[in-house]
């Protein structure tokens, strides 16, 4: 099972890195530790958390099907993102492949802040922050992970287990197999109507 814990927003009284610092100290680890990545390698956070969402969505996406820039959930979820968290480092992107919304070490330890709305899809969120930290021990970087609710006031922290490894693992295999077949026909769920692609997938249908 995966180690996390569950308390109110931390007050972390460290000065925040800039963003070049923190993208040199971590391309340095990487840089040092490097070794060869599969193909594989190259699936995002991002489809992760939709192959625990939606199979269509994760296929649309992956086939540059992209409506998320103009959703409003998306919108408010920036809103958030840029609000509460103004005084830390934003967007780290690494190896264009992974994107963490900031950064911070603690007492040595480097910590990968994720930052969410809501806990409605807190198994897709957490798969997607396992990938980001397995993504980084491949490459010889050692992280923890944190879940920031701004809304709910609310942190979990999150630890790579052997387990959550050999879940990413076949995450992996099972994105690629659906991403190289024909697209899945989509199902309606509950989370669908809020969904960037609704209209897409449900245009003409009557009724919700």
């Amino acid at each position: 099972m995966p180690f996390y814990h569950n308390h109110e927003l931390m007050n972390d009284n460290s000065i925040p890195s800039n963003k070049s610092t923190i993208n040199a100290d971590i391309g340095s680890l990487i840089t040092k530790n490097e070794t060869p990545i599969s193909p594989a390698m190259k699936i995002t956070g991002v489809r992760i958390n939709y192959l625990h969402i939606c199979h269509t969505k994760l296929w649309l996406f992956s086939h540059n099907i992209t409506l998320e820039h103009e959703h409003d959930n998306v919108n408010i979820g920036k809103m958030l993102h840029e609000d509460r968290y103004r005084k830390n480092t934003k967007d780290i992107t690494i190896d264009n492949t992974i994107s963490i919304d900031f950064v911070k070490r603690r007492s040595g330890i480097i910590e990968l802040h994720e930052i969410k709305k809501t806990k409605k899809m807190e198994d897709a969120h957490l798969r997607q922050m396992f990938y980001y930290l397995y993504y980084l021990k491949q490459r010889g970087v050692e992280a923890q992970g944190v879940m920031n609710y701004p809304v709910l006031n609310q942190t979990r922290e999150v630890v790579l287990t052997q387990d959550d490894e050999s879940n990413i693992e076949d995450d992996m295999r099972r994105i690629e197999e659906i991403v190289t077949g024909r697209m899945p026909h989509p199902k309606r769920i509950r989370i669908c109507p809020k969904c960037a692609y609704f209209e897409f997938c449900f245009c003409g249908e009557g009724g919700e």
